[in-house]
């Protein structure tokens, strides 16, 4: 098996791209990596250089695992700052390294897209590969759970997400049937409120959004960085190219008062699963958040019989809403072997709060007889 590498995502044959995915997840569409490297948002200038990693055999190629040279850690949602650190106070580099990942895109699926690749023989070519390239970790972000990886050197680490399972609901008011009877009386106050409220709702298809809705959901979307004194990781030209070239992928709701645009929420979705992204608002409102972000998906995964809902990473007030904790995987190898031993004690003393996190995050859920 031979790895070469592509630094630019146009370099990649669509065909090979297409014949190794099986996925469904618009995530995973080579449209999704080319605008996220056409409008800029990915590059070399922002610390995110396309590497992709080809694999080929005697057939051709048989192996595609999308990656970046990081020279940060930010947009990546499996935190590495204090690593990062340790290795600066002891005189060692922790950049460049390697990322194997979505950009910006917290979303389990698998990354490597193969027919037959063995795992095992995956890691093993990496990590030669970054050992040559003087690339001094590596990361694989948000995949499946993988068993007897065979290499000692690479940790497995854990997050926790919630995420919202369809089972055969018939309507929203069948999912709150489910809830104790609190629980439900709580999320039925929530949904009235935006009635009280005055607040109309719209759900709007990729052919429906306007220049009028991209720049509304596009000022919406850079509230939360601005506030917190960032630069927001993607721009308008992303969202327009992902508007076009997903357009069978893409739900924007948006709220209205007093016939004035105040807040909205971008979703993509596929066959089987909705994905909530991003949120924003420009006026507050009691409980708007918790009906953009979650009550109006589950409504619609509903309504389209999809079966499951990721509304995005971290956020314990999903858990009463009827989200259910689910266990994430990212792998890690670091080149210098005097810092392994810390890091398999880090990973494994985190796994086992992680663990425990899980198990607390279940019996908090809603649902009648947990």
């Amino acid at each position: 098996m031979n790895l070469t590498t592509k630094d630019h995502i146009e370099q990649i044959n669509p065909g090979d791209w297409q014949r190794l995915n099986g996925s469904l997840s618009p995530f995973l569409a080579l449209e999704y990596f080319k605008a996220l490297e056409a409008s800029g948002c990915v590059s070399g200038e922002r610390g995110w250089s396309p590497h992709h990693l080809v694999f080929s055999d005697d057939n051709g190629v048989c192996g595609i695992l999308p990656s970046f040279i990081k020279s940060h850690s930010w947009g990546e949602f499996v935190f590495d700052w204090d690593w990062a650190e340790a290795f600066e106070q002891h005189g060692y580099d922790y950049y460049p390294k390697l990322v194997s990942t979505i950009p910006f895109t917290p979303v389990p699926s698998d990354k490597l897209l193969t027919n037959d690749l063995c795992q095992q023989d995956v890691f093993s070519q990496v990590i030669e590969h970054c050992a040559a390239q003087s690339l001094n970790s590596w990361h694989l972000l948000f995949c499946p759970p993988v068993a007897n990886i065979g290499r000692v050197d690479v940790f497995e680490r854990n997050t926790v997400q919630f995420h919202w399972f369809n089972r055969e609901y018939h309507d929203f008011e069948h999912f709150l049937s489910t809830f104790t009877a609190r629980k439900r009386k709580n999320s039925r106050k929530e949904r009235l409120s935006i009635v009280q409220q005055g607040i109309e709702i719209t759900r709007f298809s990729a052919s429906e959004i306007t220049e009028k809705e991209l720049d509304f959901f596009y000022l919406c979307y850079q509230q939360p960085y601005l506030k917190r004194g960032h630069t927001p990781h993607l721009n308008r030209e992303f969202f327009q190219k992902i508007f076009s070239s997903l357009s069978d992928n893409v739900l924007l709701i948006i709220a209205s008062h007093q016939q004035r645009y105040v807040a909205s929420a971008l979703f993509l979705f596929d066959q089987q699963a909705l994905y909530g992204r991003y949120w924003g608002c420009v006026e507050s409102f009691n409980n708007l958040h918790f009906e953009l972000c979650y009550y109006q998906g589950i409504e619609y995964c509903i309504e389209q019989k999809l079966q499951s809902f990721n509304p995005g990473a971290q956020g314990e007030h999903k858990i009463k809403r009827g989200f259910e904790p689910i266990m994430t995987y990212s792998y890690h190898w670091v080149k210098q072997a005097e810092f392994r031993p810390a890091i398999k004690d880090f990973c494994q003393r985190e796994r086992q709060h992680m663990q425990h996190y899980f198990n607390q995050c279940q019996l908090a859920l809603p649902f009648k007889h947990q």
